[in-house]
């Protein structure tokens, strides 16, 4: 997969349903799949916001580096990555 490359690091800001935001939040998850409409890039930061599409925003989020890329043609789906992701301060959870 060819990214066009950034001359810095982006923020992506997610909403996050909750029955994945809970175990990032738990320090079970260090993954995310999303698609790639945004051009993540490895060094990029996420701050994932727990959303639910009836109360809306929690308040609570969560902030992640990406460490690695894995992008598959045709696997999960066609234009989808697996980000793997630590701590934003430099931790690994």
């Amino acid at each position: 997969m060819v990214h066009e490359l950034k001359p810095w690091p982006m923020v992506h800001e997610l909403k996050t349903w909750p029955q994945y935001f809970m175990p990032v939040w738990q320090g079970l998850k260090s993954f995310e799949i999303r698609y790639n409409d945004r051009n993540y890039q490895v060094g990029d930061s996420l701050i994932l916001k727990e959303w639910n599409v009836v109360t809306g925003y929690s308040g609570r989020e969560i902030h992640k580096r990406i460490t690695y890329i894995l992008g598959l043609s045709g696997w999960p789906k066609v234009g989808y990555i697996i980000m793997a992701l630590v701590d934003a301060k430099g931790g690994d959870s």
